[in-house]
């Protein structure tokens, strides 16, 4: 039962149970809908899988739920949030309260003007804290690793990975309001590992859980690590969420589910007898638990998002402690590569419930995109005021200069290799999104003898390969403001290329 509120369409819930508490509720719901189809006969998780779900993912099809998985106890499901309609769709009763709580922090003076989205933000706030539980539906029964769907995507690949994990860590500060939750990719097998009690753990670099092992390490004390699978998506959806640092993942994803996140505790004493605790996720369909290991192994290789594979480097591995899982569980996957894959659905619902905030986070900062088709962070695209010198004659790059700084030193938004950024000024217009337009505005205007700056030897995102070492390398700033300077070909001048080609364009 709920509460309910009567309206001029008549009576609507005001606190409803949420929709989707576990993969299987979701697969339900999409299978209602005619949105996903089931696969009965036996599959290969290694190569096989991964290549139905970007067939059908190519070609704009359903959701899949694989029934016999070869190898493993449990079915699997990939392909979920194949298409924004879909992703819509998946969180369509409770996106509306979390669009009005970021738009109510962007901007507070709506709650004046708009007092119905106070409304709508008050809703997904009820379900922001945590709730701690005594009968959790993961701990129905315990399993071990080699038991999981041991997914490979790429011949290259070290061994399967989990391409859905929910990473969960505590700092200094222990508690769930302190916590991080974020998706690092997990090898299950290969290279050094020791079968079934050590699986690899992959973060890169400016990453919540980086911060926390730091504070361990400082304190010399152990590094409790779950790995949550599965479970309500939007317990999935937040852990890609670029939330900014103090916000914990764990409370956005109980406004988005409708639901506070529900959790309970496993307590231990190690070898030296400290007292140690670890979060086990209620509604997760999986719960991998564990304390990082003071040696680095080989994790990789792995067939990343920038269309190659990033290769083994020395990474922490997770001694793995137990293994929980729900009556019924599912195993939700992806499949990575190069763009657009199904992580393209994520960022562009990232975008459209993150929009209000960008003008407020960085003074000046009207709009930025982080382009798919590149890899997301090679290249950043952005609009920004430019009013420092007004009574020049000339408009010059100043304060957009400024904002690009504030740009490359903002959340995610830091790891950027190419920042082009257009001063508002010269095109109020000027839309972000239309990357062809976006571009020829920028090379109208650019005066390559004064508007490149380089930021070199700086840290990079750990996937991109073309620095010196591993997470370093270069960025360029691309800043442009002021009136055209050239008009831009749009014909091939007659040159001759020699024989073997022709209708040149």
């Amino acid at each position: 039962m709920g509460l309910y509120r009567l309206t001029g369409d008549g009576i609507q819930g005001f606190y409803t149970p949420s929709m989707h508490r576990s993969t299987a509720h979701c697969i339900k719901d999409l299978e209602r809908s005619g949105q996903l189809v089931r696969i009965q006969r036996e599959v290969d998780p290694y190569l096989e899988m991964a290549e139905i779900h970007r067939r059908v993912f190519a070609a704009g099809g359903p959701a899949i739920l694989f029934e016999r998985v070869k190898g493993s106890d449990f079915p699997a499901a990939s392909n979920l949030y194949g298409t924004i309609e879909r992703a819509r769709f998946i969180f369509r009763k409770t996106i509306k309260r979390v669009q009005a709580l970021i738009a109510l922090k962007a901007d507070p003076s709506q709650l004046f003007r708009r007092p119905s989205s106070g409304f709508y933000a008050l809703r997904g706030a009820l379900h922001a804290l945590p709730r701690r539980t005594v009968g959790a539906p993961v701990r129905y029964r315990r399993t071990t690793i080699d038991r999981l769907p041991a997914i490979q995507s790429w011949p290259m690949d070290g061994g399967p990975f989990i391409t859905l994990p929910q990473v969960y860590s505590e700092g200094r500060r222990a508690g769930l309001m302190q916590s991080n939750l974020g998706m690092y990719r997990v090898q299950l097998s290969g290279n050094e590992y020791s079968p079934g009690e050590q699986i690899g753990l992959h973060y890169q670099i400016h990453r919540g859980i980086g911060v926390h092992q730091t504070e361990a390490m400082e304190r010399n004390r152990p590094f409790p690590v779950s790995i949550f699978v599965g479970g309500p998506p939007a317990h999935t959806f937040a852990a890609v969420m670029p939330l900014p640092e103090g916000v914990p993942e764990v409370a956005f994803a109980g406004a988005l589910a409708g639901r506070a996140f529900r959790y309970s505790l496993d307590r231990w004493k190690d070898e030296q007898g400290r007292r140690l605790r670890q979060v086990v996720s209620a509604d997760a369909d999986f719960c991998i638990t564990g304390i990082v290991a003071p040696d680095l192994l080989p994790e990789g290789p792995f067939g990343d998002h920038l269309g190659y594979y990033s290769l083994a480097h020395l990474f922490p591995a997770l001694r793995v402690n137990a293994v929980y899982h729900r009556k019924n569980a599912i195993w939700p996957f992806t499949v990575v590569g190069r763009p657009p894959q199904e992580d393209t659905i994520f960022g562009k619902l990232i975008h459209e419930l993150t929009e209000p905030m960008v003008p407020v986070s960085i003074p000046g900062l009207k709009a930025m995109h982080a382009v798919d088709q590149a890899g997301v962070h090679p290249l950043m695209l952005a609009i920004g005021q430019e009013r420092y010198t007004p009574y020049l004659k000339e408009r010059q790059p100043a304060e957009i200069l400024t904002i690009a700084n504030a740009i490359l030193g903002f959340g995610q938004a830091s790891l950027a290799k190419y920042l082009w950024i257009a001063a508002a000024q010269d095109n109020p217009e000027l839309d972000i999104n239309d990357i062809e337009s976006f571009f020829s505005h920028m090379l109208e205007r650019v005066d390559w003898s004064r508007d490149l700056h380089f930021h070199t030897s700086t840290t990079m995102d750990t996937l991109d390969y073309s620095g010196v070492t591993i997470n370093r390398g270069s960025k360029l700033v691309v800043a442009a403001a002021g009136e055209k300077k050239r008009s831009l070909a749009n014909t091939v001048p007659g040159i001759e290329i020699g024989d073997g080609f022709s209708d040149l364009r």
